[in-house]
Formats: structure tokens, sequence, C-alpha cells
């Protein structure tokens, strides 16, 4: 007779072998630093493209947000394709749609095929955005499961620095062209690279391929992990792969559904892409003497981004995902009131505005990125059951498109009507909102397996 309190222990956590599974999160995580770079880009570019085109300020912000459009596109588009023809063959896909939106942008006789361009870059955004995450959780261990899909956020915020670095060497040349050029270089090694992952075992159990999955899974952790492995996959398999949209609204889904829309939404309407796309402009505002120095504060703030990415996803399998939320979260909520009350009092503060508008998107940028950044896409490639993981994580980051293309489309107009107080202010109290999600709504996923953060009881 087994012993009740043995039976009530928790199984062990598989044996892996660690330095194969960073490499290949390492690969797919390659995707965000393409996200990253044509996302960043664009604040550094669009000031030269507005002067080349003669742009309007409404066509400004169509150049900056169409990319979104694109990937909002791809997200729908690139769940069902990673459902249907696997996590690596889509990468590979995302990587080519990257390759021909990065050749025609630079390309661009006119202000319309510009606009292609980038719509078509963000397609491959949107397959990456929704395949690499889900492709990562599906092959890493629990006990590392958020460190290792948070190297995609970090990838992504060291694509917006690599994108600020070039913007700012660039930027005495006005050569917007060469800028969106440049990423053809990391797209096709993107591409090469992608060709060396194996696919992933739990959709190639999922797909009647158990053999396949077994080699894969023997590729990286030992027998009784493979077991272990296998047992949680086919519990997560009880029920079948789901064809329609419609499965996300089951009961099962729904609760899942809300926690992936509503983080990714929050993520976006606190105001990060401001910075990431208006960066220059916003320093210009708090009285920046150049375009150069404008685009080299947006460089400082990035690289801030970058280095607390990496505290966030060195911490979030220790410390757990909500605290680091709490205290990410509260500090966007400071810094967005401080700058909001820094451009209040612009004659009070004089000259010294531009320094302080750097302490405070700075502090905003390093709590956003150790916090919000990288958990709200850890958390959606968590909480899904594996039968609607990638139409769940497309829903998830077309809602995010469609709120970043709302605050990218209006942050212009905004400044125009409310004045930088105004509108810093207003992305400060959706900061108090978003802590109210994370404490009502928002479960811990730290250390636990898939299959079990998304039955239907814990959801």
């Amino acid at each position: 007779m087994p012993d009740p309190v043995s039976a009530a222990l928790p199984a062990p956590l598989p044996k892996v072998n660690r330095g194969f599974i960073l490499r290949i999160s390492s690969i797919a995580a390659l995707g965000g630093v393409l996200y990253g770079y044509d996302m960043g880009i664009i604040a550094a570019a669009a000031l030269f493209v507005k002067r080349t085109f003669a742009l309007s300020t409404l066509m400004e912000e169509l150049v900056v947000s169409v990319v979104l459009i694109g990937a909002m596109i791809g997200a729908l588009v690139g769940g069902v394709v990673a459902d249907r023809i696997g996590r690596r063959a889509t990468l590979v896909w995302a990587a080519g749609i990257f390759i021909v939106g990065s050749l025609l942008a630079p390309l661009s006789a006119n202000v319309l095929v510009l606009i292609v361009a980038r719509a078509i870059i963000g397609i491959g955004i949107g397959f990456t955005s929704v395949t690499a995450p889900v492709y990562v959780s599906e092959l890493a261990p629990p006990q590392s499961r958020g460190m290792l899909i948070g190297l995609y956020q970090f990838a992504l915020t060291l694509g917006i620095a690599l994108a600020n670095l070039v913007g700012y060497w660039l930027a005495t040349q006005q050569a917007w062209r060469l800028m969106f050029g440049i990423a053809v270089v990391p797209t096709i090694f993107f591409l090469v690279v992608v060709l060396t992952v194996p696919e992933s075992p739990r959709w190639l159990f999922a797909h009647a391929r158990p053999k396949e999955a077994e080699a894969v899974l023997h590729s990286y952790t030992d027998a009784l992990g493979v077991q272990q492995f296998l047992a949680d996959i086919e519990e997560g398999l009880k029920t079948p792969m789901e064809q329609s949209w419609s499965a996300l609204w089951s009961p099962a889904v729904r609760g899942a559904l809300f926690i992936a829309v509503g983080l990714t939404v929050l993520q976006q309407v606190t105001g990060i892409n401001t910075i990431i796309y208006y960066g220059p402009q916003i320093f210009e505002l708090a009285g920046s003497a150049s375009h150069a120095s404008a685009i080299f504060a947006t460089l400082l703030v990035s690289v801030v981004n970058v280095i607390a990415t990496v505290v966030g996803i060195a911490l979030v399998d220790r410390v757990g995902r909500k605290p680091l939320l709490y205290a990410g979260v509260s500090g966007m909520t400071i810094a967005l009131f401080a700058l909001s009350f820094a451009f209040s009092h612009t004659v009070a503060l004089g000259s010294s505005l531009g320094a302080v508008a750097i302490a405070c998107l700075m502090v905003y940028i390093a709590c956003f990125a150790f916090s919000l950044g990288a958990i709200a896409w850890i958390l959606v490639a968590e909480v899904f059951p594996l039968r609607v993981r990638g139409r769940g994580v497309a829903a998830g980051t077309l809602f995010s498109g469609i709120a970043n293309f709302a605050v990218s489309l209006t942050f212009l107009s905004l400044i125009n009507a409310l004045g930088s107080a105004g509108t810093f202010a207003i992305y400060g109290t959706l900061s108090i909102v978003t802590l109210v999600f994370v404490r009502f709504v928002v479960p811990e996923t730290c250390g636990r397996n898939l299959e079990s953060i998304s039955a239907p009881k814990q959801v």
C-alpha cells in the first residue's frame, strides 16, 4: 500500500541538459531581436522620413503604427499556422517574411511603399511573437521556464537598443534608408540558425508523432525525464486539439483568455511604446538641443531597458511572477506621475527639465522591463492548455497589437490636445488599473508544470 504522505508530495522535477535548452531558447529568442530592431528603428528614422516625404502628423503616426496592423494579421495567421505546421516551421516562415519587408523598406520610392514594407515586417513580428514564447514554453522545464521564455523579451530589448545605437550612429547622415536596411543582416542569421532547432515535442506528440517527440526529449533529458514529460503531455491532451477559435471562449479556457488579453492590453496602454516609437520627440519636448542628442537620450533609456530585463529574467523563477509585477508596476506608476508633474512645471524646472525627463523615463522603463515587459508574455505562454495554446497566444498578441496601435496612433494627437503632462497622467492612471488587475486576476505560475497551470480549476 503506498505511503499517503509520499503520494501527496509533488513529483521530482525532471533533469535536463540546460546547455541544450538554453541554446534552443536563445535561437528562438532571436526573433525578438528582429521585433525590437524593427520597432525601435522607427524612433530615429521617423525624424528623417517625415522630412523626406513631407509627412503630416497623421501620416507620421501611420508610418509608425502600420507595423502593428501587420502584427495583428501576423498574430491571427501565425497562431493557426503554428498549430497546423509546427512551431519551428512557423519561425522559418517568419524569417522569410522579415527578409522581404527589410529589403523593401529601404528601397521605398514613396511613403505608400514604405507603409506596405512596414506592414509586411509587422506580419513577421506577429508570427514570431506568437510562436517563439509558445515554442520555448513547450520545451522548457518548469524550474526555469520563466527565465527561458523571458529570453525573448531580453532579445526584444536588445533589438531596440541596437536600433537606437544605429539611429544615433546614422543620425548626422540622416540615412534612414540604411537604418531600415541593416535589419536584413540579423534576419538572414535568424533564418540560418532556426533551421538547426528541433520541433516542439508537445506539438509532435499532439500530431500523432510520438517517436519524434521522444527523440527530441531524449536529446535534453534522461529516461525518467522523458517519461515524466510524456505523462504531462498525455494529461494535457486528454481533450483533443481544437481547430476553432470559438474554443477560446469555452468555460475551461475563458479565464486564461481574460488573463492573456488583460495583461497584454495593460502592458501597452501604460505607455511603453510611446518611448520606443517617439522617444526622440519626447526628449525634444523636454528641451533636447538636436536630433542627435534626443536619439542619444533614447539610446540611454534603451540600455537601461536591456539591463533591467536581465534582472527580471534572473529573478522570475526565484521570486515569482506576482511579486515582480507588484514592484515593477508600482515603480512605473510613480515615474509616470513624476514625469507628468515635471511637464506641468516646465517654467520652474527650466533647463533641468531634460535631465528630469531622462531620469523619470529610465526609472519607468527599468520597472517595466523587470516586470510587465517580460512577465506578461511568460504568463500568456503558460496559462493556455496545449490544445488551444497557439490560438490563445495569438489572441493575446492580437489584442496587444490593437492596444499598441491605439497608443502609437494617438500619442502625438494626445500631446497636442492635452499636453505632455495630461498624456503621461493618463498612462499613470492606467498603471494603477494594472496593479488592481495583477492583484485580483493574475495567478502565480512559478514552478508549476504547464498542464497544472492550464487545468480548468486553476484558471
